[in-house]
């Protein structure tokens, strides 16, 4: 008896089994006419084999709904066709046999090369299509008033294609009819509308939910019908030309998570309802005319996430964020707000900070930072920021870029805690006050790839070999301290420096730079090197290097045979003691040979540094140095984007 009940479960088993394999084989099997079209599409198709695994597995008389990119209903229709990545190039024809998949539902042809083809007109075929993606992907010219046609499309995304245009369909003719978007990203695409026209077109799509139009060359201002939108839970209108007042109407979208307005030429006060919207995560008004002080109704977004304001002229002090627990950005660089820095102890979630270029002052107490474990960036600098650096500050473990150069910080750089396990890739103390010995604990930061502590008072004697211990590094200035650099130790084994500064550091002589072949800023000037101009230097030229300053040494002559090869060389050895041939570069934008003993008679447009005097030079040399240091910012932290004058954010939200 139980023998035959075991029997009986599981005959029951197996074809409950049997039953599913079946319907699992009914629903994968797809039609031969739509294999028969997949596979004149992949024919059709310029690609590269080995960088496309998802057309690599398209073979004939293989199921076509296992093939990848492929999804079929339970009929066989290919309903799903994902070919995102798939190294496309050239274009797709009218007439391709993509447009004969008719139960169609989503496609994605995102992040291929289609070389500036436009986009066919036979996507009006595709009636079906609910989801359509096409960012990255190289099309150019009109989008065809086919896409009209389209009018189940609930995502569509053209994003990115900077070739594409709107102009004759009009924007309105084109999204009439798609009433069912929810998501639209036309972020790239050159919308020719006059004024606000662009806004009452779209201003009938009332279930939109995401809207992506940055760089689309759009003015303003944003016509009031646009307050229809109310299902609107991100506006993305970043690098346009509004050149209006932040619309109030913005407040009445009461789903709105993402603002994002950066560099649009809003001008004026922020209505106060802005920074009252309680669903808001990402607030980004950077880079505009806005004004006013800091809005503290900001402290009642407490579930704000991202915080641009930077780039603006708010006044006033910054408040404490005590409620914004969960904050991780925060940008309010290049403004004029005034006063202490605040606390950021309640936000443990932040993980960049940049207060750049204001007018803020006071000290920074040691319990400002305490907590926060995140932090990847801090930037202070260009303030008026005050007394000591905290040791609980250059201490957080987590930290790769700590910026506090051009305040007035002064004694003692203390000692970096655990620096063999720091994470920190930049420092940039330059133009403060500080003084006594440079820690040596910087020298087990094994991370880093940037140090800048010129023009401070650091003071003593370094053997300059002993950076050699710093294995990353490619960035190195201690320029205008009161420090003896000895170079007589030092030998070809340094990192792979880009940029090294040691005007005034007391120098006798050259450092080995022999293997530096990725040189390319140098300035050893203000130094007591005598002799002759070695001819390796050139060949740091000839590398790639850009900017040689060797002036108000003791220099004498050039070390023969020398050659500049074909760089591109800006080259000051003003004040010198230098004879004989003057050597030219043959592509140069500056030279400066005053101040010397050349046996010829020096051309009107060189060494005109003799005439204007030093306050010329000092300027060039500041224009290259910073020009120097944003290129080495943005080789050291590549996920950046350089947005002028030392200011950088994380771009990831604003694109």
């Amino acid at each position: 008896m139980r023998f035959s009940l075991f029997v009986w479960l599981f005959l029951i088993l197996l074809s409950i089994f049997c039953g599913c394999g079946s319907s699992i084989s009914a629903y994968s099997q797809c039609v031969d006419r739509e294999r028969s079209l997949l596979l004149q599409l992949k024919k059709s198709l310029k690609f590269s084999s080995s960088n496309s695994p998802k057309l690599g597995s398209w073979n004939e008389g293989t199921d076509c709904c296992k093939w990848g990119g492929v999804m079929c209903n339970q009929e066989g229709h290919v309903i799903d066709l994902d070919l995102n990545g798939e190294s496309i190039s050239g274009g797709i024809d009218n007439s391709s046999s993509l447009f004969g998949l008719h139960y169609l539902q989503r496609l994605n042809l995102a992040h291929n090369d289609l070389d500036g083809s436009q986009i066919p007109s036979g996507f009006g075929k595709l009636s079906n299509l609910i989801y359509l993606n096409m960012t990255l992907s190289s099309f150019g010219g009109q989008i065809p008033i086919e896409i009209s046609r389209m009018t189940r499309l609930v995502t569509l995304d053209l994003s990115y294609n900077y070739r594409l245009v709107v102009k004759n369909p009009s924007l309105k003719l084109l999204f009439r009819n798609l009433t069912e978007l929810k998501q639209l990203y036309l972020d790239g695409v050159n919308i020719s509308a006059h004024r606000h026209e662009w806004s009452q077109a779209l201003s009938s799509l009332s279930n939109l939910q995401e809207l992506g139009l940055s760089f689309c060359s759009l003015s303003g201002p944003i016509d009031s019908s646009f307050v229809n939108l109310r299902s609107l839970s991100l506006i993305r209108l970043n690098y346009n030309n509004i050149s209006a007042r932040v619309p109030e109407f913005f407040a009445d979208y009461s789903n709105l998570t993402e603002l994002h307005l950066f560099s649009c030429g809003f001008y004026g006060k922020v209505p106060e309802r802005i920074f009252q919207i309680p669903t808001l995560l990402v607030l980004d008004l950077g880079s505009n005319k806005l004004e006013g002080f800091f809005p503290d109704s900001v402290l009642k977004l407490t579930h704000i996430v991202y915080l641009d304001l930077s780039g603006n002229n708010f006044t006033g002090p910054i408040p404490s964020l005590r409620k914004s627990k969960n904050l991780t950005d925060l940008y309010l660089a290049v403004n004029r707000f005034t006063g202490p820095i605040p606390s950021f102890r309640m936000s443990k979630g932040l993980i960049y900070i940049n207060l750049c270029c204001n007018n803020l002052t006071g000290t920074i107490p040691w319990s400002h930072f305490d907590g926060l474990v995140n932090l990847t960036s801090i930037d202070l600098s260009e303030n008026s920021v005050g007394g000591t650096i905290p040791s609980s500050l250059i201490g957080i473990s987590s930290l790769s870029e700590i910026l506090l150069q051009q305040n007035q910080f002064e004694g003692q750089l203390p000692e970096f805690p655990n620096a063999s396990s720091s994470l920190l890739q930049l420092l940039d103390l330059s133009n403060n006050k500080l003084e006594g010995l440079i820690p040596m604990s910087i020298l087990e930061l094994g991370s880093l790839r940037g140090l800048t502590l010129s023009f401070n008072n650091f003071s003593g004697t370094m053997q300059f070999e002993i950076f050699q211990r710093l294995g990353n590094l490619i960035m190195l200035d201690l320029a205008y301290n009161s420090l003896s650099i000895d170079a007589s130790g030092s030998n070809s084994s340094f990192p792979r420096l880009t940029g090294l500064s040691l005007a005034s550091c007391k120098l006798q002589q050259f450092p080995n730079l022999k293997n530096q072949s990725d040189m390319d800023y140098l300035d050893l000037s203000n130094n007591q090197i005598s002799g002759e101009i070695p001819n390796w230097i050139w060949e740091l030229a000839g590398n790639g290097y850009s900017y040689l300053n060797l002036s108000h040494n003791l220099l004498v002559d050039l070390q023969k045979p020398y050659s500049f090869g074909n760089a591109t060389l800006d080259l000051d050895l003003h004040s010198n003691q230098l004879h004989g041939q003057i050597p030219i570069p043959p592509l140069s934008n500056y030279l400066d040979y005053s101040s010397n003993n050349f046996n010829y008679s020096i051309p009107v447009d060189i060494g005109f540094g003799c005439i204007i005097g030093s306050l010329l030079f000092c300027e060039r040399w500041r224009w290259w140095y910073y020009k120097h240091v944003d290129r080495i910012l943005l080789r050291i932290l590549p996920g950046r984007v350089n947005l002028g004058r030392r200011v950088y954010r994380n771009p990831i939200r604003r694109l």
